[in-house]
């Protein structure tokens, strides 16, 4: 009996300490994340942790507006199969970087999606809020066949990295996607 509750409380002991070591590594992680946000609220005094988690996003803001003004083509990719760039485009958009705002034109796969939203579906039904309107475009597939389809103007806060887009369709009801935009190539057509 003596061996099986000394086997327990061993047990025990290693469950005891590998909990404390992750409820430390991720006490740590959880910090960053919370002091980032309460840094944005109290002054700019900031323990250590706080100064590199402001460097890292710094470093990721840098990162975007490093790319130089011009018009690029880039990768655009949606967590929806019903949302997406039209095949002819290959999934690519025209990435514009203008003063360092960045702004990506995506030709969808139909007239199906009416507007887009830079945000949640819940903000975009707030009053006043800014709301993306279609443009038509032509596409033309592999085979020499063209389509009429929407297109947008779609604000890009950050490159490889998830944001919020919300869409409406014809039946008038918002949805939540996550995009990204990636791998940003000089335009074939662009002057040097």
């Amino acid at each position: 009996m003596k061996k099986i509750m000394t086997g327990v409380y061993l047990l025990m002991c290693v469950f005891l300490l590998a909990g404390c070591a992750d409820a430390g590594s991720s006490g740590k992680s959880g910090n960053v994340d919370g002091s980032a946000n309460a840094g944005k609220k109290d002054t700019k005094e900031a323990a250590p942790a706080d100064d590199d988690a402001v460097d890292d996003e710094g470093e990721k803001a840098s990162g975007v507006s490093e790319l130089p003004d011009g018009t690029y083509t880039a990768e655009f990719h949606t967590d929806s199969s019903m949302f997406h760039v039209s095949e002819a485009c290959d999934g690519k958009g025209t990435l514009t970087v203008e003063n360092g705002e960045m702004v990506i034109h995506i030709s969808l796969a139909s007239k199906n999606i009416v507007n887009l939203y830079p945000g949640s579906a819940r903000e975009a039904k707030k009053e006043g809020a800014k709301i993306l309107s279609p443009t038509e475009d032509t596409v033309t597939y592999s085979d020499g066949f063209t389509e009429e389809v929407y297109g947008f103007d779609v604000p890009v806060p950050v490159l490889e990295e998830e944001f919020e887009l919300a869409l409406i369709g014809k039946k008038g009801t918002w949805y939540d996607h996550k995009v990204s935009v990636s791998n940003p190539a000089p335009a074939e057509d662009q002057e040097p």
